[in-house]
């Protein structure tokens, strides 16, 4: 079993979000193969409304035996988030359907000047 982890996200409206994230076990990275992936960004925890929603192959990439998951907002994509503090989580789906949370946090976005 896998205790979530909290990490804070801090992305800038308007511009790319890429960030890639290796999963251990006792020290080694956890064969992803088999597995997808899903992140979602909501106002609070409890919001029934997503504001960014990215799943394997749209904004997650997983890295089979390495245990990577890279994870990537497009500027078109932040741009559509006003600028402010939110909750998301990452979790990661296994072929037999099991759901595990990795991350959660506050997903910071900062305010576009230039636009």
């Amino acid at each position: 079993m896998i205790n979530p982890g909290t990490y804070n996200i801090t992305a800038w409206q308007g511009a790319d979000f890429d960030r890639t994230f290796t999963v251990t076990q006792s020290g080694t990275a956890l064969n992803l193969t088999g597995y997808t992936s899903a992140m979602q960004v909501r106002e609070a925890a409890d919001s029934t409304a997503y504001l960014l929603s990215l799943t394997s192959g749209s904004g997650i990439t997983l890295g089979g035996t390495a245990g990577t998951i890279a994870v990537t907002v497009t500027s078109a994509q932040s741009s559509a988030i006003p600028a402010g503090s939110y909750a998301y989580d990452l979790e990661i789906i296994s072929g037999a359907g099991q759901v595990t949370r990795l991350l959660q946090g506050a997903f910071n976005v900062q305010g576009n000047v230039t636009r």
